[in-house]
């Protein structure tokens, strides 16, 4: 489960520029994460529940962002929603596409008190 070292890398993060601002806590941490990121969801939650256990972290409030994963076919330009790096264009049904977003895995806010 690779989401427990996301979950300890993103609490790394937050500690570090907490400590940065000489904070005694952190309110809120705010994450955003594309649908194409490799990251499952309720399992991330679950590792960040235990991992934030006696840390700075440990009564703040974690958001997470689902980034919707974005796809622009080369031949026609079209965007599209994708569940996947292997969907077709929808409008001209070719393969060449490229993934605008969904594969984004970032904080994007820390509240500190």
């Amino acid at each position: 489960m690779h989401e427990m070292s996301i979950a300890m890398n993103i609490i790394d993060i937050a500690i570090e520029q907490a400590k940065k601002e000489k904070a005694d806590r952190i309110v809120e941490v705010e994450l955003e994460i594309g649908t194409l990121a490799g990251i499952e969801f309720e399992s991330l939650n679950f590792a960040m529940e235990i991992s934030v256990k006696n840390t700075m972290l440990e009564k703040s409030a974690i958001h997470i962002n689902k980034i919707q994963a974005i796809a622009e076919c080369i031949d026609c330009g079209k965007r599209f929603k994708t569940e996947n790096l292997f969907n077709n264009c929808q409008k001209c049904k070719s393969y060449n596409t490229k993934l605008i977003k969904g594969k984004e895995l970032k904080v994007k806010s820390i509240v500190i008190d």
